[in-house]
């Protein structure tokens, strides 16, 4: 179903309505546990997808869940009287959250679709009628202020965000409000902003209608509606990244030449932030010809900041231009038109040179250090979310290794990390393995080489004995001068500590 932005939404100045509601919600187990119990995983499923006709087939009783469901949901009319049964339908009308169509039916204004936290709490978010879902399933709306619901990018930046108890979030482009309630579990204050004021109302609607504190909402793009002076603990942004001809949607187009947009949220951050304070965004970039890309994001850093760039995925030029236009559903319309857009993004890329573009998470963390940490890494392999407490220690490591020389980490002890395995890797029937490997199971999942002094100490660390005194245990086990053992492998322990596969003791 389609709507367009001029129609109205429900109040957003009555929280009475919004708790009444939410309490006839609860009550009829809309909740997220509550969707997959009456549909079934594949129903579920689909509706992820903006595909409605399992639902709809798994709907047609006239039960309290079910009649929710195609209100809500799949955007049904449904008679006054059964919704009158299950919720408070005269004030929902009041208030806009319905509206009376043809006959003695209503119908729903906004897509209200129950999200579990990460608590096991029973939220709900909503968005505009029919874009409950974005990303390359296709909204196939080319409204310019429609405001979409959660999809697969707001998972990833709530899963990775650190998550420890602040004063202070800043959430910078909140759309349908989904990070603004996520910090409000654990900040004090949530400062939500957009371009877009009918995110704004949204996002209050959201906050209200899951039981959440209500945000300090301000209009505007990016930092300007941040006053001069203030600062915040956290500041996170699932921005406007798409790399687009002109700025055609709000939700997703930057309005900004090429990667400029991300660029400058990256750049302006830093100096907003409270000492040990963390910014995360996600973000697009541009590969160009000739140039490295890990240089192009490095040059993006602001001072006086450690920073932890991921790139997830690179689509070349036509995956990329091919995964928006159908976004945008140009797909499914005029085949003239379709090509001509394409024929646009075509040519923007290629009069900058911009050869493919990155995906990927960014975060910084404000440090008084006098030598930030850079690290900028490819890792397209699975990982476990959240993530927030692997990115939290990960800044942890670095402070620990920057305090502790060479001869500082001999005289330190360690444990393994848990889950950690190791792989030997060579030809069937050799004696010995050509190389080792180490892999996390938890995390970020990762692996790396290690020669056997390196799979030999790991082993051992549990704690107990200095690393020192291991490496010369080893080289009195292997024959080697523990001198030329101790000066070689702090390197080893080093990047171990940095990739998380050793904890200091």
């Amino acid at each position: 179903m389609s709507e367009t932005t001029s129609s109205p939404l429900p109040s957003a100045d009555r929280p009475d309505i919004a708790v009444r509601l939410r309490d006839a919600l609860l009550g009829a187990s809309f909740t997220a546990d509550g969707l997959l119990d009456l549909l079934g995983a594949p129903a579920y499923a689909a509706l992820a997808r903006s595909e409605t006709v399992p639902a709809l087939r798994a709907t047609r009783g006239d039960t309290p869940l079910e009649t929710l469901v195609r209100l809500f949901l799949l955007q049904q009319p449904v008679p006054h009287a059964r919704v009158a049964d299950v919720l408070p339908v005269d004030a929902c009308l009041e208030a806009g959250w319905l509206t009376r169509t043809g006959g003695d039916e209503v119908a729903a204004t906004v897509d209200v679709r129950p999200y579990g936290g990460p608590g096991g709490e029973d939220w709900f978010i909503v968005s505009d009628l029919g874009c409950a879902v974005g990303g390359a399933g296709g909204i196939g709306s080319h409204d310019e202020g429609v405001v979409l619901g959660v999809g697969g990018a707001s998972t990833t930046l709530a899963g990775i965000t650190v998550r420890t108890p602040v004063a202070s979030a800043l959430d910078l482009g909140t759309g349908s409000g989904i990070q603004a309630l996520h910090a409000a579990q654990h900040a004090t204050r949530v400062t939500a902003t957009d371009l877009n004021p009918r995110a704004l109302h949204i996002t209050a609607l959201t906050l209200a209608l899951s039981g959440a504190p209500a945000a300090d909402l301000r209009q505007g793009s990016l930092f300007e509606p941040v006053r001069d002076g203030e600062t915040f603990d956290l500041i996170v942004s699932n921005p406007p990244f798409v790399i687009s001809p002109g700025a055609r949607l709000t939700y997703r187009d930057g309005g900004m030449a090429g990667d400029d947009l991300c660029r400058s949220l990256v750049q302006e951050a830093g100096e907003r932030l409270n000492e040990g304070g963390f910014a995360q965004f996600l973000a697009n970039w541009q590969h160009v010809e000739g140039e490295d890309w890990q240089d192009r994001l490095r040059s993006w850093l602001p001072r006086g900041c450690d920073a932890w760039i991921v790139q997830r995925e690179v689509q070349d030029i036509t995956q990329y231009a091919e995964l928006w236009l159908r976004d945008a559903g140009d797909h499914r319309g005029d085949p003239a038109e379709y090509q001509a857009r394409y024929d646009a993004w075509l040519d923007e890329f290629e009069a900058r040179k911009v050869k493919a573009v990155g995906f990927g998470w960014i975060t910084l963390r404000r440090t008084g250090a006098a030598e930030p940490t850079l690290t900028v890494e490819e890792w397209p392999h699975p990982v476990e979310q959240p993530l927030g407490d692997t990115v939290r220690a990960h800044f942890e490591r670095l402070d620990y290794l920057r305090s502790h020389d060479d001869a500082a980490l001999l005289a330190a002890h360690f444990k393994l990390a848990g889950e950690v395995v190791q792989e030997q890797v060579g030809l069937p029937g050799a004696e010995d393995p050509e190389h080792v490997v180490l892999r996390q199971h938890r995390g970020m999942r990762r692996a790396t080489k290690v020669d056997t002094v390196g799979a030999g100490f790991a082993g051992v660390c549990d704690g107990t004995l200095s690393a020192g005194r291991i490496l010369d245990a080893i080289a009195q086990l292997m024959g080697e001068d523990p001198v030329v053992l101790r000066d070689r492998t702090p390197a080893q322990i080093r990047l171990l500590v940095e990739q998380g596969f050793l904890d200091p003791a």
